[in-house]
């Protein structure tokens, strides 16, 4: 009775605590994952997962099966790299192009990883900051683009990672401290301290300001750590993914506030040529980026 699928189901459901979100983990209707749990609560009389509000968690018959899910798909994620090193399959090279550099908080260890499973693979992360990335897989520079776009081009194959909210960062005595949420006027007559990206890849800019007529002033870094260094030093404020932030709001280096009742949202993706990305050690490191994320960031959600 117990299958592959069933596992998946499961150790989806244990991660993100959702029906929904599940079922879209596992490319399934909600109905139709939750006609799974109910096949497996029936042979096994016992429940596998019980509501809370909104949310669903799992029992410990279900945190048992979920155990077993990571042991066996673990094993199957080892048995086709070792497949992939027999069919000769296990060497070429991965070049990684960082839209969003604070994704080095988690790529430098998965790139570690990756290199004790892929040692015949060249790992490099391609410098610098580049007006359209994906451009880069285009003409041969990049064979793996980590950032927001999504839009549809006949080569190209968006890999979707997760969903991270943006908060403002502002110096601990900054006069907005009291505020929980920012909303668009009070970014007015702030200075904006951002990557040197164009305005159109900043989404505080793209989805906030500019649609409220606010036009911030601008100072730029290139690295996250510098970005907030100018934050604390009241140089001006800042929009970053909450999981860099952490350990800097925990230090009171700065505080973090929510942008909007909602929150400002986006989307991370993982792009490759469609050609490419049936290379094992390329899926290899899709699969090991995504579970890396939801096994260490806090706060982001499934985007499928």
């Amino acid at each position: 009775m117990l299958e592959l699928r069933h596992l998946r189901t499961l150790a989806a459901l244990h991660e993100t605590g959702s029906v929904s979100r599940a079922a879209k983990r596992v490319h399934l209707t909600q109905s139709a994952l939750s006609h799974q749990i109910k096949a497996l609560q029936t042979h096994y009389r016992l429940p596998m997962v019980q509501r809370r509000g909104q949310s669903v968690e799992l029992t410990d018959a279900g945190k048992h099966l979920v155990a077993l899910a990571e042991t066996v798909l673990e094993a199957i994620q080892a048995t086709e790299r070792g497949l992939a090193k027999i069919s000769e399959q296990a060497s070429g090279s991965l070049r990684i192009a960082l839209e969003c550099h604070t994704c080095f908080d988690w790529l430098m260890p998965l790139m570690d990883a990756f290199r004790q499973h892929w040692p015949d693979v060249e790992l490099d992360l391609v410098s610098g900051f580049h007006s359209d990335p994906i451009r880069l897989l285009e003409e041969g520079l990049a064979d793996v683009v980590i950032g927001s776009e999504n839009k549809r081009r006949r080569d190209i194959a968006h890999h979707p990672l997760f969903c991270f909210e943006i908060l403002a960062v502002l110096p601990p005595d900054h006069a907005l401290r009291r505020k929980r949420i920012l909303q668009a006027p009070d970014f007015s007559g702030m200075t904006l301290i951002t990557y040197p990206v164009p305005e159109d890849r900043i989404d505080l800019i793209h989805h906030v300001l500019k649609p409220a007529g606010i036009h911030p002033e601008r100072r730029t870094a290139e690295l996250t750590v510098a970005i907030l260094q100018l934050v604390a030093s009241r140089r001006g404020i800042a929009a970053l993914p909450s999981w860099g932030l952490k350990n800097y709001v925990e230090h009171e280096y700065v505080i973090a506030r929510r942008i909007g009742s909602s929150g400002l949202w986006s989307n991370l993706y993982a792009s490759t040529l469609k050609e490419t990305a049936a290379r094992p050690y390329l899926r290899d490191f899709l699969a090991t980026a995504k579970n890396t994320c939801f096994a260490t960031l806090e706060g982001i959600v499934p985007l499928e």
